[in-house]
């Protein structure tokens, strides 16, 4: 599993209009012979455990039963972003660094559900690196990175926040991040704890992790479902029996992480043959990241969004549909909406 990054996002935003994206209709949304309405949701990766409540939810029944047909649509060069601010995709999985950069632009795209509460990102180092027990202590080291623009202020402001300075060198990923690490090429990257950290792990090449907010950065909402909001005034009926199932899917991984495991790689075995990374991840999602310190699933807060949306701002790297830099910080409590949740009133 690996992470997208907002270059796609971006790249998108500044030539939407001229772009020509396929994939189902403006109104995607249909019922068919049984009854049920269809509903497509864009992938933003091969299938792995960011997803696992959405193949539960179809392996247990719960969106037939809802009266939903889900229309998984698999990962492509179209970013989901992208096919939801088209209205290609009624719903798609996104990211926060990825909806801040395309809803500042004006995009009609919105989070709707919060698959993880916990940052799935973290500084990586490799274990046996005993000159680095802080981000400090990465100061003129080489960072290997996916080249997204939010990657260098982000580590910035973590260092300097650690004491250092902040100056360090950055080299793009040809493989994976603890490949790179162990092989010499770089002395830190960003991996997810739920994903890379554990495969180096059972690599035999163990990490040595700093969480972001130990240093003072903005908590992340790593993996997001996300909609338009033509779709929701359209559809809220649907959006919501939609979002009840999804949620069953995830509270259910949350009890039963090993039973979820099974039915992801059932639905899904040529793309997850390491059942045993499969198994790890799961257990880890349920057991630090599917839940908030409250016992919260799904739900999303203004504060989290604002305080990422101020530094995306104050680092320069929202612009608008000219691709102009904002000149104010955007509202970012107009990104997201819990009002399709299960337990809204």
């Amino acid at each position: 599993m690996q992470r997208r990054t907002a270059l796609s996002v971006m790249a998108a935003t500044a030539a939407l209009a001229a772009v020509t994206v396929t994939g189902c209709s403006a109104d995607s949304t249909a019922a068919t012979k049984d009854g049920t309405t269809t509903v497509t949701l864009a992938l933003d990766w091969t299938p792995n455990t960011n997803h696992t409540g959405i193949y539960v939810a179809q392996a247990k029944g719960w969106f037939k039963a809802a009266g939903i047909n889900v229309k998984i649509v698999p990962y492509g060069s179209t970013a989901p972003e992208t096919l939801i601010a088209n209205h290609k995709a009624d719903f798609g999985i996104s990211y926060q660094e990825g909806i801040t950069t395309a809803r500042a632009a004006g995009q009609d795209i919105t989070s709707v559900y919060a698959v993880t509460q916990k940052t799935d990102v973290t500084i990586a180092v490799r274990a046996d690196r005993s000159d680095i027990t802080t981000p400090k202590d990465l100061d003129g080291k080489t960072y290997a990175g996916f080249g997204a623009p939010y990657e260098k202020p982000l580590l910035q402001k973590v260092i300097r926040n650690a004491g250092g300075k902040g100056e360090f060198k950055q080299v793009t990923l040809s493989t994976s991040a603890y490949a790179a690490l162990y092989a010499g090429k770089a002395d830190f990257a960003m991996p997810m704890p739920t994903w890379e950290g554990l495969e180096a792990k059972l690599s035999g090449k163990p990490l040595k992790n700093f969480q972001l907010s130990d240093y003072g950065f903005p908590a992340i909402y790593s993996t997001l479902v996300a909609s338009s909001d033509q779709f929701l005034k359209k559809n809220p009926e649907v959006a919501k029996k939609f979002l009840a199932a999804i949620d069953k899917g995830y509270r259910y991984a949350a009890e039963h992480p090993s039973q979820a495991a099974d039915l992801l790689i059932s639905q899904n075995k040529s793309a997850l043959t390491n059942t045993k990374l499969v198994e790890e991840s799961e257990a880890l999602l349920a057991k630090e990241y599917y839940k908030g310190a409250d016992g919260s699933i799904g739900t999303q807060s203004a504060e989290r969004w604002q305080a990422f949306a101020d530094f995306e701002y104050k680092a320069g790297l929202l612009v608008d549909a000219d691709g102009k830099k904002l000149t104010s910080a955007p509202k970012a409590s107009t990104f997201f909406t819990n009002a399709y949740l299960p337990d809204a009133k």
